[in-house]
């Protein structure tokens, strides 16, 4: 699993699972095998990658783990040895962390460093990261956000990195200068997963907590230079439209275009202007330029009332029958589904949402993305169960819902499968807005009725509990075993040996 969600469709689906199935996922034969300590909270998905020969160490199957304490580990995925193969840190030259104080959010607390998920080139064996730092000099501290290229067998840094993130675009929005607006490192928050695609790494941010001045920026760099090459601003003559996606990321298609919602903030677009709040963008992957977009007739109302479409991320659906080849979800905090035309977006209508193939209401607000298998796409919205809609002739048709609740927070289900079958919805439940710390709670529902839940990590509480719980942590499944980020650790589950059954 190289980036988040598995692909770049973010289908979050991965569907060469052999050994986990329906039938042996329940609380006698899988559980927790072991934790991996780290030192620092993990709100980034593990990344995984077979067969990497490690200097002095064999060849090991790996899980890659960022943290907040601003640390890249490598673990043998299977805890054998439990030790890390290696561990980079990026506080170096008397760098820091960022305070949850300095940066005026209790979001992520008490430091943030890395947040959002990593991407991996398997063939050049590049793990692409990008950090936040705090430098002191004297009374002044500056702020410092790089995007880093580490050897996947050591961790050394690659291609001359790390690069600073540094951009300007023309603009009079909120904390411009002489009409540029300019990227600022300690307001801008990368929550968003990193994107590969084409030879081009791609970055996107928001804020935390709309502390601002922020903007919504989308970033292109060469992966094999680290040289920008495209820059994207989505409140140039505004403020806010920040790219959050709740950890999902920024989606590609197979033609290079990115995909992305955006969250509150000015959308004047539809009178030829450039500011694009509460929007959902098809851009060119060279250019970063908008090719198509689509932004609800509610757009204002959204924007008043922090309404963001940005709280979700993408997700493309493969080929589908009938007028409607191409489709996008997305949700956001509306609370609605939309389904769309990737070859017709259809930009703003005030008399309705006519141009969308299909609005689907929800619970409560979606904060991350969806999973999709075999003509099925799962979804939690806050407060509500998971819930399985078949797709039909391009249409998304409700079938089934979860047996559980998760009470006042959403998450990113993600699905586990060998091909067609066997298929396993795994989410995990996550710290609600409000909620002190929790236990983080994996649950597994069968793909085919997720009214059969499988499996949780409470049923055998003893055993199985996991790290207290983050925001949108999605965990991953890979080759019979499944990885959960939490505070200060990952915990790792799996078929338990025979004796432990």
């Amino acid at each position: 699993m190289a980036t988040s969600q598995y692909d770049n469709a973010r289908t979050g689906a991965y569907l060469n699972e052999t050994r986990l199935t329906p039938q042996n996922v329940n609380p006698k034969q899988f559980g927790r095998l072991f934790t991996l300590k780290v030192d620092g909270d993990v709100y980034a998905q593990p990344l995984f990658l077979a067969g990497v020969q490690i200097p002095g160490k064999g060849r090991h199957d790996v899980v890659f783990i960022a943290t907040e304490h601003d640390s890249v580990y490598a673990f043998d995925a299977y805890g054998n040895p439990s030790t890390p193969l290696w561990q980079v840190s990026f506080l170096k030259d008397g760098a820091s962390t960022i305070s949850a104080r300095e940066v005026e959010c209790p979001f992520i607390v008490p430091e943030v460093g890395i947040t959002p998920t990593p991407v991996m080139d398997a063939k050049s064996g590049t793990l692409y990261v990008l950090a936040r730092t705090e430098q002191t000099h004297y009374l002044t501290r500056d702020f410092h956000q790089k995007l880093h290229a580490l050897a996947v067998t050591t961790g050394v840094e690659k291609f001359g990195g790390p690069t600073e993130i540094h951009a300007t675009v023309h603009g009079q929005g909120n904390g411009s200068s002489g009409g540029n607006v300019a990227f600022e490192p300690l307001r801008e928050n990368p929550r968003a997963a990193l994107l590969l695609a084409n030879g081009t790494v791609y970055l996107s941010w928001a804020s935390s907590c709309d502390v601002g001045p922020y903007h919504g920026w989308l970033m292109a760099y060469d992966a094999h230079t680290l040289q920008q090459k495209a820059v994207w601003n989505a409140s140039p003559d505004a403020d806010d439209s920040g790219i959050w996606a709740s950890d999902t990321g920024p989606a590609a298609d197979k033609d290079g275009n990115v995909y992305v919602a955006t969250g509150n903030g000015l959308f004047d677009a539809a009178g030829g202007a450039y500011d694009y709040g509460d929007t959902f963008l098809k851009l060119s992957g060279q250019t970063l330029k908008p090719v198509d977009y689509f932004a609800p007739y509610n757009v204002k109302e959204l924007d008043a009332n922090d309404g963001d479409l940005g709280s979700g991320g993408p997700m493309l659906l493969p080929d589908q029958p009938g007028p409607h080849p191409h489709l996008a979800v997305v949700g956001g905090k509306d609370p609605l589904i939309y389904v769309l035309d990737r070859d017709h977006l259809g930009h703003y209508r005030a008399a309705g949402n006519t141009q969308a193939v299909q609005t689907i209401p929800t619970v409560g607000g979606i904060y991350g993305s969806m999973a999709y298998w075999n003509h099925h796409v799962y979804v939690l919205s806050s407060g509500d169960a998971l819930r399985d809609y078949a797709v039909v002739d391009g249409k998304l048709m409700p079938k089934a819902a979860s047996s559980f609740k998760f009470a006042d927070h959403a998450a990113t289900p993600v699905v586990s499968a060998n091909g067609d079958r066997n298929g396993i919805v795994w989410v995990v439940s996550s710290k609600g807005w409000n909620s002190p710390s929790r236990t983080a709670v994996l649950h597994a529902c069968d793909a085919a009725n997720i009214g059969h839940e499988l499996y949780n990590t409470d049923q055998n509480s003893a055993r199985d509990r996991a790290g207290s719980a983050l925001r949108f942590n999605m965990p991953t499944i890979v080759n019979g075993h499944v990885y959960v980020g939490a505070k200060g650790e990952v915990d790792v589950y799996g078929l338990l040996p025979v004796k432990n059954r």
